[in-house]
């Protein structure tokens, strides 16, 4: 009974935010875009507060609130200078993809390499730091593309990589269930398998590939739409796990409850913290 209450609200969880995470992408002035952005990455901190020792989490917000600010201030938020990738613009883009090969040692190696950051709070604030800027500024980035010629332009790419990142999530899903053996990181998710990892970067490829034709989103090349695919559908996993590494450290279950059956906003965006900075290096800059 509890399980088919949990699965309730979950659905209507997801029949509520979904509609409402596509028309803020799509209809959303880019001020307020902008604004609503930040919103969500300032409860996504506050959560992470939670995987940090302090005595208080209000004092733990400091931190990553100056940061998230200072960034503003520094960095152009201009659609012309967002979609152009200001020297800025890139070294953040190359900040969050190298974070998340590091993080992704990190959790594949749990629990060993707790060793190193475990008892040091200043590191895990970097860590939040490092998880939740970089998600921040990629998701404008692509959104500001071709902005001024087509505002609906970088909006279909966003929701290209979340559909990317939720085909992942299915396939893996389905294809672990019926395949997996071999497991990617037991001490930290014992469900996760390599055979998992497969089929759902079999079903992420063939629904960016379908996606990015049905919507008209332009990719260099046949080879460079495949690489950059199956690159961020292993970034989307290995960003599950990062944050199933700081939970079970921290000793807690969910990163929140503020959405009914799903958890915390974190519970909701760890893969698309990895997946959209990896996705925005790769699509803007490197490839």
């Amino acid at each position: 009974m509890r399980g088919r209450s949990l699965l309730k609200q979950r659905i209507i969880t997801a029949v509520i935010l979904a509609p409402l995470v596509i028309a803020g992408i799509f209809l959303l002035p880019f001020p307020a875009f902008i604004a609503a952005l930040a919103a969500v990455t300032l409860l996504g901190f506050w959560e992470w507060t939670q995987f940090v020792e302090t005595k208080s989490r209000i004092v733990a917000m400091v931190i990553p609130t100056v940061a998230l600010l200072a960034s503003l201030l520094v960095m152009p938020t201009d659609v012309a200078a967002l979609s152009a990738l200001a020297s800025s613009h890139q070294a953040m883009l190359l900040v969050g993809g190298l974070w998340w090969v590091v993080a992704s040692a990190l959790a594949i190696s749990y629990p060993s390499s707790t060793k190193f950051w475990s008892s040091v709070p200043p590191l895990k604030h970097l860590f939040g730091l490092l998880t939740l800027l970089p998600f921040f500024w990629s998701v404008l980035m692509l959104r500001a593309v071709n902005y001024l010629e087509n505002p609906y332009h970088g909006a279909k790419l966003v929701l290209l990589v979340c559909f990317l990142v939720w085909a992942a999530d299915t396939g893996a899903y389905f294809s672990g269930k019926r395949f997996g053996k071999h497991k990617m990181a037991p001490a930290v998710s014992p469900n996760k398998t390599i055979e998992g990892l497969v089929g759902g970067a079999m079903l992420a490829v063939a629904v960016t590939w379908g996606g990015a034709a049905l919507m008209g989103i332009p990719f260099a090349s046949l080879s460079s739409l495949l690489l950059i695919a199956v690159v961020s559908v292993v970034a989307s996993v290995l960003g599950d796990l990062v944050e199933s590494m700081f939970k079970r450290a921290a000793g807690i279950k969910d990163s929140g409850s503020i959405l009914p059956g799903h958890g915390g906003i974190l519970d909701r965006i760890d893969s698309l913290t990895a997946a959209l900075p990896v996705f925005a290096l790769l699509y803007l800059w490197l490839v």
